[in-house]
């Protein structure tokens, strides 16, 4: 009887012990699963995340690509009205009219030929032995200098003249030789055009004004001294050249280059348009 109580007392008192310890063991238990369940939770709300966010990304790329490939309507220009033949030569002779002007401005300028590189007249080539040979002696230098200049004002002196041929000889262009100039793929079309029909009437018209002017302005003296010092040397062949015929050739080239010049400035610049036929005849 003893023996039953004590061991029911041993029993008692073991559970008694063990019964804390079970408890606490039960808690900790319940916390650890209570974290990896939000733990789980939290991974899988990111996961979530992550998925829809790369959805949105794939949506957006989608619709770019469609974007791009996707053609924007055409939308049909009108076609421009066709020039008319009586355009064309308003055009053209507007723009002639303006570049004769400004040209043979330019040229009669003082120091029109002279300090414009364009068009400025050199010693001619046929007195390049003559230069060399006389040109080294005392004062010599200067001579030729003041002959350069002298040429260049001849040219300056008779550009005035070239005006008048240059506007009469507006009358001779067709109206489907207008046509065929306004829509030439050159710059200087209608100024070569216009050379092919004046050159031979400016070098005419030129020849005596600038032998007048050679004259006038020292160039005949300074030639005459050059070509005196030259000559007087042995053995050297005596120079024949004539002023008048050259500086004539050289001051009609530099017209029609400065007339050129013009030309292309209203063909390719719209600020030099400024007339309303100009506009509409070279701004298409």
């Amino acid at each position: 009887m003893f023996i039953r109580i004590a061991s029911a007392l041993l029993v008692a008192g073991l559970l008694a012990t063990t019964a804390p310890a079970a408890h606490a063991q039960t808690t900790a238990a319940k916390k650890a699963a209570a974290t990896k369940a939000a733990a789980t939770k939290a991974a899988a709300a990111k996961a979530a995340a992550a998925k829809a966010a790369a959805a949105k990304t794939a949506a957006a790329k989608a619709a770019a690509a469609k974007a791009a490939t996707t053609k924007a309507p055409v939308v049909a220009t009108p076609p421009a009205a066709s020039l008319t033949e009586a355009q064309a030569s308003a055009g053209v002779k507007e723009a002639l009219n303006k570049g004769i002007i400004k040209a043979v401005g330019f040229a009669s300028e003082a120091d029109g030929f002279n300090l414009n590189d364009d068009i400025h007249i050199p010693v001619p080539p046929d007195l390049d032995m003559v230069k060399s040979t006389v040109g080294r002696l005392p004062g010599m230098a200067t001579v030729f200098t003041q002959f350069e200049t002298q040429l260049n004002r001849a040219a300056e002196a008779a550009a005035p003249k070239a005006k008048d041929i240059f506007l009469n000889a507006l009358a001779n262009i067709s109206i489907t030789d207008a046509l065929t100039l306004v829509t030439s793929g050159s710059t200087d079309a209608a100024t070569q055009f216009l050379r092919k029909s004046t050159e031979t009437q400016l070098i005419a018209a030129f020849h005596p004004d600038i032998e007048a002017a050679i004259d006038q302005v020292g160039a005949g003296r300074a030639y005459a001294t050059i070509t005196n010092q030259y000559n007087k040397i042995p053995l050297m062949t005596p120079v024949q050249l004539s002023l008048a015929d050259y500086t004539t050739h050289k001051a009609v080239d530099g017209l029609f280059v400065l007339l050129g010049q013009e030309e292309a400035k209203i063909r390719k610049n719209p600020a030099a348009r400024t007339s309303d036929i100009l506009k509409q005849v070279f701004g298409r």
